[in-house]
């Protein structure tokens, strides 16, 4: 994607940045395929083992029924601006997907561009990892050392879709550029369904690629936090790591700190920044 077609022309970095691709692949091993580099943006406030499980679900998706070849994944926690009830702080969440991340697979990375500043709509955070793959790292190469510019993909459960298509909650051309510019997997979520959101997305469908949950999976965040406030263990919920940084710091523990929204109020947040964009959504960690 040229910069001309982003909905910024300057990205403001916040103190210190550095665009983590330790883990990026910068060889494409199958020259027929398309790169592609999965971004998940969400609360992870905290993150859990389904997050992490649907880069993997994605990853099989991926390889049986695409002409995709995945370069890396990313998971973009959202800023302490988005105002969310019961946002745990952005440097804690960050810690804690960090954490996740490095003990998990080989291709999973954390990009704190979006925690550490001002509230960042959905589309201008895909607009920033574009202009970091492919205008400063300079896009991949094949084996044969031929340039490819890598296409970023949106990675989100089911809800985000149901989001997208009421009225009023997403500005259309938001819409057009996520779906239309980038695309995105939809992970199945349980009890959610996505024919009729799909159907109201038509314009977009060929860009939007469903990914059935083999194995039903419905840990999510908020359940996570709700048995931390009442002293449940949490444990083979997160992983280990998440679940000892938890303990030492002693978080999820006072109720003032955690979210109460009821199921009915995820994805409704209707904020919208100064600029008059689509609010943001919780993405996959609307399984939270």
């Amino acid at each position: 994607m040229a910069l001309s077609d982003h909905l910024t022309e300057k990205f403001t970095n916040p103190p210190n940045y550095a665009f983590p691709f330790h883990r990026l692949s910068r060889v494409l091993r199958n020259p027929k395929k398309t790169p592609i580099v999965l971004v998940a943006c969400g609360s992870f406030s905290p993150v859990t083992y389904l997050h992490l499980r649907m880069f993997e679900m994605a990853k099989d998706y991926v390889r049986q029924n695409t002409d995709f070849e995945i370069l890396g994944g990313y998971l973009s926690p959202v800023s302490d601006m988005y105002k969310k009830p019961g946002l745990l702080s952005a440097r804690h969440r960050v810690n804690m997907c960090t954490l996740a991340a490095e003990d998990s697979d080989t291709w999973l990375m954390v990009d704190p561009w979006e925690a550490f500043q001002s509230y960042q709509r959905t589309a201008i955070v895909l607009d920033h990892f574009d202009h970091e793959i492919n205008t400063v790292l300079g896009g991949v190469h094949t084996e044969d050392g031929e340039h490819r510019s890598v296409r970023v993909m949106l990675l989100a459960g089911s809800d985000l879709i149901g989001t997208m298509s009421e009225p009023g909650v997403w500005s259309h051309s938001d819409l057009d550029h996520i779906l239309g510019r980038y695309g995105c997997l939809i992970v199945e979520r349980a009890g959610t369904g996505m024919d009729q959101a799909t159907d109201n997305l038509a314009r977009w469908r060929s860009n939007i690629y469903l990914i059935s949950q083999l194995i039903q999976n419905d840990v999510s965040s908020t359940k996570v936090r709700l048995f931390l406030r009442r002293g449940l263990s949490v444990r083979y919920l997160l992983p280990n790591s998440v679940v000892d940084y938890i303990e030492q710091n002693g978080l999820y523990q006072d109720e003032t700190t955690i979210s109460a929204n009821t199921s009915s109020e995820k994805g409704k947040e209707r904020e919208r920044d100064i600029s008059g964009g689509a609010p943001k959504k919780d993405s996959i960690s609307q399984v939270s």
